[in-house]
């Protein structure tokens, strides 16, 4: 019987586990992917919005010559954090089913060799982030090879047309990085302006790219269909045919509700947004706990690693304030 079970070793799950430690605990982390997989998946070159003191966690420094951390310093502070303080991570294992029982919770799994586990914990806690799971447009083509939802870097692009749906940080990012090698960028975004949340150092840069002509942009326009060899574009009661070789969808990411729902964790309001306690982070299911983005819902701009890192310190008080009654 396991006290802890944390699903997920991103950011936040980690600093939950070093709370819990903390108090007394051993949890165990289940990870389906690589320890902070979801910051392996950003953009190679890509540097946070925030200090690196905002990305600490257990209140371990984060050591960089840099004033905004890059990927790689991310990646490589997480995984020694990991490290020294000996969190018991089970990665590339699959959390299939937290189903509720007499004396606590039965976890169920599949490792990359398709075995199946099985788990007994007093307390779960779900870390899970949603960066696996892309908000899809729902368009003819989608599915074709040459769309992607995520950016990593822009070299396989170079001397391509490459549209961009999103108006985003990603989606400005992926851009500036784009027609650094030469790629034909065509910014697709359904507002009539970019996010107000794009970085204020990077949001001239871009502005500039625009006016120059360098990065073509199509406010109030959707892509209605991509084909092979171009995308159909819909602006107001225009349809335009535009050439193209790489569609890349940064639209965004959502929870797996389908997930949450058959843990028992009721959804309330947005269709997207977990029922829980943000005092405690406790759910409607007795023992089972959220930490990080995976409670925010369908606004992924509500937690981010800053606050989410604090989510652990509100479960263990809870959690030992349960032990003791």
């Amino acid at each position: 019987m396991e006290q802890v079970i944390i699903v997920g070793a991103g950011p936040c799950g980690l600093s939950a586990a070093l709370e819990l430690q903390r108090a007394g605990f051993d949890p165990l982390l289940i990870e389906k992917q690589s320890v902070v997989h979801s910051i392996y998946l950003y953009p190679t070159y890509m540097h946070f919005f925030s200090t690196p003191e905002l990305l600490e966690i257990g209140g371990i420094p984060f050591s960089t010559p840099n004033e905004k951390p890059t990927r790689a310093e991310a990646l490589n502070y997480y995984r020694n954090v990991a490290l020294r303080a000996n969190i018991r991570i089970r990665s590339y294992e699959q959390v299939t089913g937290i189903v509720r029982t007499d004396d606590g919770f039965r976890v169920t799994s599949l490792d990359k060799a398709g075995r199946a586990g099985s788990y007994e914990a007093k307390h779960v806690i779900l870390a899970t982030g949603y960066f696996d799971h892309p908000n899809m447009i729902g368009i003819p083509g989608e599915q074709l090879p040459k769309v992607s939802h995520f950016f990593r870097e822009a070299h396989p692009y170079t001397g391509m047309k490459v549209a961009i749906i999103g108006g985003n940080n990603s989606a400005v990012d992926a851009a500036m990085e784009l027609i650094r090698v030469g790629a034909e960028v065509t910014v697709v975004y359904r507002r009539d302006s970019i996010s107000p949340s794009v970085k204020p150092w990077v949001r001239p840069l871009f502005d500039s790219m625009v006016t120059k002509g360098r990065i073509r942009m199509l406010f109030r326009s959707r892509v209605v269909a991509i084909e092979e060899t171009h995308i159909v574009v819909e602006s107001g009661d225009d349809t335009t045919e535009l050439e193209n070789d790489f569609v890349l969808a940064l639209t965004g990411f959502r929870p797996d509700r389908e997930f949450l729902q058959s843990a028992g964790i009721r959804m309330e309001g947005d269709p997207e947004k977990p029922l829980f306690d943000p005092e405690t982070m406790k759910t409607n299911v007795p023992g089972l706990y959220l930490a990080g983005v995976i409670a925010a819902g369908a606004d992924a701009n509500e937690i981010f690693i800053e606050t989410g890192r604090h989510h652990g310190v509100a479960i263990t008080r809870h959690i030992l304030q349960q032990r003791s009654e």
